[in-house]
């Protein structure tokens, strides 16, 4: 099973979701889970990962089958493997075990592993970083997402799912 997640930040409180799905081409999940968090650490600038990475296991907690992958907006390296990211963050809180991949709709400067891929018809690319699965393999499971659009479909159903929740 394959899960995108993602966490939205209200006043008081965040919500964090996540969507399951079997194969990178499906167009609708399997299970979505929503969690909300009512303790949310305050946000400090180049540690954004103490903020969302325990919201992220939060809702991760819920899934209850094995995971092949796990997918999280933003990056897995910042600039290089001494830069870890979110994504870095959370395959280490995964144990090493699970892979993650990275998808960042902004360029964040220094990041030299991140790979542009463009979607759809957009001129705007995204950016793919990834731990524990080889980066061109990452980003040819992004390029093969679902979606005729520069985001694929289920990860804009798990940003939906956050916002709206």
């Amino acid at each position: 099973m394959i899960a995108c997640v993602d966490v939205d930040y209200r006043d008081s409180e965040a919500v964090a979701a996540c969507v399951l799905f079997d194969l990178w081409k499906d167009g609708q999940s399997k299970k979505e889970i929503v969690e909300r968090i009512s303790s949310v650490e305050p946000y400090q600038p180049g540690q954004f990962y103490r903020r969302e990475l325990p919201c992220l296991l939060k809702v991760l907690s819920k899934v209850d089958i094995s995971l092949e992958t796990v997918l999280v907006d933003g990056y897995v390296w910042l600039s290089n493997d001494k830069s870890p990211g979110l994504g870095a963050h959370l395959f280490e809180a995964l144990g090493g075990k699970i892979p993650v991949i990275g998808v960042a709709k902004t360029k964040f400067v220094s990041s030299v592993k991140a790979k542009e891929i463009f979607r759809g018809n957009s001129r705007n690319p995204l950016y793919v970083t990834s731990a524990g699965i080889d980066p061109d393999v990452a980003v040819q499971q992004i390029e093969n997402m679902h979606g005729q659009f520069r985001i694929p479909t289920l990860l804009k159903r798990v940003d939906t799912l956050c916002r709206k929740a």
